[in-house]
């Protein structure tokens, strides 16, 4: 049995750890790179570094807080936000990261996913969907949003992650911008419906307030893996209580 993965999140700005809600509203929560090394320390499986802003303000992630990171963890890091490019892409895995994450670039240009799929592996390619349900739609939609969650697309979320499989994304990165910052919970009926579309692994994120919050998404939501920020940065909970609460309800884990 495959193992669910514990993914914590850093959302930089301006080179600092940054949360809000609904993609709002942001606070500091620290340096980015203490933030990683103290969670490689807890065992976390994975890293997600996110330059929240990049290709809003249309530069480039910034490469050499990805290559602190990667000296100090010894886990699988992801890196995304401004990546246009494969070369872009590629400048990322010299710098330490071990897969890329793209939205905006593979929204505007999805061949760029096949591009990436054949230069560096399906393994290395994560294609990030930042969801928003569609007011009164039933049954329920959600719509894609590129830009750090400011600019509407006319897109389907669920076939939009079926797309990107298609093209040859190793995994799916999927953030409900209604949960997203709320502790809420995830939003179970968004994730499993790209879960149960799509043959490759899908990582919950936004709404996790709670260990039940992350065990409902892995359970009813058929995640695969969940990311969680808040809960860990401001330690309102640890990522080894996380998964003993998880293991005691027969979730599989690496302790």
């Amino acid at each position: 049995m495959l193992t669910k993965r514990i993914i914590p999140c850093l959302d930089v700005k301006d080179g600092r750890v940054v949360k809000g809600k609904s993609f709002e509203s942001l606070r500091d929560s620290g340096d980015p790179v203490e933030l990683a090394q103290r969670y490689y320390d807890e065992g976390a499986d994975e890293l997600v570094f996110l330059d929240i802003t990049a290709s809003k303000e249309h530069r480039q992630t910034m490469a050499e807080v990805v290559e602190r990171i990667a000296h100090v963890v010894f886990i699988p890091l992801t890196v995304g936000g401004g990546l246009r490019t494969v070369e872009d892409m590629r400048r990322m895995l010299l710098s330490g990261a071990d897969k890329v994450s793209v939205n905006t670039a593979a929204v505007q240009n999805p061949d760029l996913i096949r591009c990436a799929a054949d230069r560096f592996g399906s393994q290395c390619v994560v294609v990030a969907i930042d969801a928003k349900r569609v007011a009164g739609s039933e049954p329920l939609r959600w719509q894609v949003h590129t830009y750090g969650g400011s600019v509407a697309r006319a897109i389907d979320a669920v076939e939009w992650a079926g797309r990107a499989a298609e093209l040859g994304a190793g995994e799916i990165l999927l953030t409900s911008m209604d949960a997203d910052g709320h502790k809420t919970g995830y939003d179970v009926h968004l994730t499993r419906a790209v879960s149960t579309s799509v043959s490759i692994p899908v990582i919950a994120s936004g709404g996790a307030g709670s260990a039940q919050d992350l065990y409902e998404v892995l359970e009813l939501g058929k995640a695969d893996a969940v990311l969680a920020a808040s809960i860990f940065h401001y330690r309102e909970t640890g990522i080894q209580d996380i998964k003993l609460f998880l293991q005691a309800r027969n979730v599989a884990v690496r302790l």
